[in-house]
């Protein structure tokens, strides 16, 4: 980083902004490619902390979160079936292996879809309706 800009990395795009894949696996920002846009573990920041692009802007909504659900649990359930009928373990085994599994899959496939929506979006100069 030099004079408060990012320095221009090879990977991106000679703007300094991230691909879909880099900004949604590292939550980068859209902008300026600097790991700014979460402030908690799937909740974006106000802004970017580096280039001020206001993230507020942006209307991701619940879409990510339905579709995950719907995902997760299709996946989750067919495992589930899976290995009742395969090996008929304890209902103790299924509680270990697919709560945990389940959340971090819902956990981690909601913050790869935030980010890479918020990406779409701001490549797509899309934002709120009626801003």
């Amino acid at each position: 980083m030099q004079d408060g800009q990012p320095a221009s990395d090879s990977s991106h795009d000679g703007k300094g902004q991230p691909t879909l894949r880099e900004a949604a696996l590292f939550g980068l920002c859209p902008q300026c490619g600097n790991r700014t846009l979460f402030s908690g573990w799937v909740s974006f920041d106000s802004r970017c902390r580096a280039c001020g692009l206001d993230f507020t802007w942006f209307n991701v909504g619940d879409g990510p979160a339905a579709f995950l659900t719907l995902i997760v649990g299709a996946i989750l359930v067919g495992l589930a079936g899976w290995l009742a009928v395969a090996v008929a373990p304890p209902w103790w085994v299924h509680v270990i292996l697919w709560l945990p599994l389940g959340l971090g899959m819902t956990l981690g496939g909601l913050r790869l879809s935030k980010a890479a929506l918020l990406w779409s979006e701001y490549r797509q100069k899309a934002g709120e309706a009626g801003r």
